[in-house]
């Protein structure tokens, strides 16, 4: 019986990485580790960059979320140059962003995650994808998955510049106004967004929540994790994805901290291993006590549960209802169950196309004042906002040019980088009997990080002095007969 069991590469996620699970002699999991072999050197290579290099240098780390990226390096701008943009300004790129947020959840429910559930986390794995989905749900149905998000995709680059590698955030503000025709476009696709937030809220309910054996997984210990949740809030307390003030509940769901975004070094810090170029964050005034959950440890998750578990609700009305059934249905708030997070999506989504509406209603949204020039000497800017995967923060020091010194990037899958790893030893640990595997129970097993819509690429982005390289020479029998170190 093989003693190590290795998943290479894992599937439909952003990134590469790879799940190595070892097992005792009788079979079963002694430990299962998540493994992120790639390495991009953001942190290092924008060191002597001009700070307004930045929103278009750090779009280019992902090309899933690159407006994420884009705008928080925009509103780290902000910050640097000690300059408050617009209204107008503030609005159109909430606007934007709700459309990104839309299209990218969409994107993770219909094409990533979702086919475990709209499949089946049993079926080939040849069905589980987007020709599976759409073969589930219909031909129609998977025409306007692709077309609504292509229709949203299509206004982001038009008002954005491009699409994959947005060009329009200025320290201040926006290259340009919003044009009027153009905000009809929005207020259009908005609407049909709302409508297919409401259909995707409906496949959930028929697929997932009318299915006994969906809803014992989405609710089984192996998937469960009682950590605290991390989140951006309005003045309100509601989920905000653009601007508001962190917020942090203990497992239990009571307010641990909240703070001014710029402060987040007097809360966060961050741990290496030794087997992952992903660094793994922790609270600070818990401390780090290893891959572990409960009230004394400082691991955290950010992301749409975490969202939803760190805020009193959701600030528009339609989100605000399937909210309330989330709560009420999985037994009141904190929700700690990690498949919990497809259902925390789609309510995001719902959101993301309300207040899209919202804003493209709004006539101050067409005012041609998009833009404060900045006449501060940089120093220091941070810039925060709420991924798609979580809370995401740009950190700039300059000189007195403007030329970057130091730059930090906490990323939303590093923020949560702890928790996954905790989720996939805990459901291999659960799954695996024995040393028996298949297909399908592998398959479960990266159900557990794929919950999260990590981006692994985004994640690894620091790059030290020389990159740690370990070189095993092997024999025909599968033996080490030299190893090659450069740590």
């Amino acid at each position: 019986m093989s003693r190590e069991i290795v998943i290479d590469p894992i599937t439909r996620l952003e990134g590469h990485g790879k799940i190595h699970v070892f097992l005792d002699d009788a079979g079963d999991v002694d430990r299962a580790y998540l493994q992120i072999p790639e390495l991009r050197g953001f942190e290092k290579f924008a060191q002597g960059r001009r700070a307004e290099d930045m929103p278009q240098i750090t779009s280019r780390i992902c090309g899933v979320c690159p407006m994420a990226h884009h705008m928080a390096a925009t509103k780290a701008l902000d910050d640097l140059f000690k300059v408050d943009p617009p209204a107008a300004a503030k609005k159109i790129r909430e606007l934007v962003y709700s459309a990104f947020m839309f299209e990218d959840h969409a994107l993770h429910f219909f094409f990533l995650g979702g086919p475990d559930f709209l499949v089946g986390p049993a079926a080939p794995k040849a069905e589980r994808n987007i020709l599976g989905v759409i073969g589930r749900v219909g031909l129609e149905v998977g025409k306007e998955v692709i077309g609504v998000r292509q229709q949203l995709r299509a206004l982001i680059g038009q008002t954005a510049g491009k699409v994959i590698h947005p060009v329009f955030g200025l320290p201040g503000g926006l290259s340009r106004p919003l044009d009027p025709e153009l905000q009809q476009e929005f207020a259009a696709a908005a609407a049909r967004a709302v409508e297919f937030g409401k259909f995707a809220l409906g496949v959930f309910r028929d697929v997932v929540l009318r299915t006994p054996e969906f809803v014992e997984m989405v609710t089984a210990e192996a998937y469960t994790h009682r950590t605290y949740c991390m989140g951006l809030v309005d003045q309100a307390d509601k989920v905000t994805f653009y601007e508001g003030t962190l917020r942090v509940v203990d497992p239990e769901g009571r307010e641990f901290l909240r703070c001014d975004p710029r402060e987040y070094l007097a809360h966060i810090a961050e741990h290496v291993e030794p087997w992952s170029y992903m660094k793994f964050t922790f609270l600070k005034e818990v401390g780090w006590k290893g891959f572990t959950d409960g009230m004394e440890s400082g691991v955290y998750s950010v992301a749409p549960l975490a969202r939803l578990n760190a805020s009193e609700g959701m600030a528009t009305s339609f989100a605000e209802e399937a909210y309330e059934e989330l709560v009420s249905t999985l037994g009141g708030k904190p929700v700690h169950h990690t498949l919990a997070n497809h259902w925390a999506r789609i309510i995001e989504l719902v959101y993301a196309a309300e207040r899209m509406a919202e804003l493209a209603a709004d006539p101050e949204i067409l005012d041609s004042q998009v833009r404060t020039l900045p006449t501060a000497v940089p120093v220091e800017g941070i810039g925060v906002v709420e991924a798609p995967r979580g809370t995401l923060i740009h950190h700039y020091c300059t000189d007195s040019r403007g030329l970057i010194t130091r730059a930090n990037l906490i990323v939303a899958t590093q923020n949560n980088a702890a928790r996954i790893a905790m989720s996939v030893d805990k459901a291999a640990r659960a799954l695996i009997k024995g040393g028996e595997v298949d297909d399908a129970l592998l398959n479960q097993v990266e159900m557990a990080f794929r919950a999260y819509d990590p981006c692994l690429g985004c994640a690894t982005h620091s790059l030290p002095g020389q990159m740690p390289l370990i070189i095993a020479i092997h024999d025909p029998g599968g033996g080490v007969v030299r190893e090659i170190r450069r740590d």
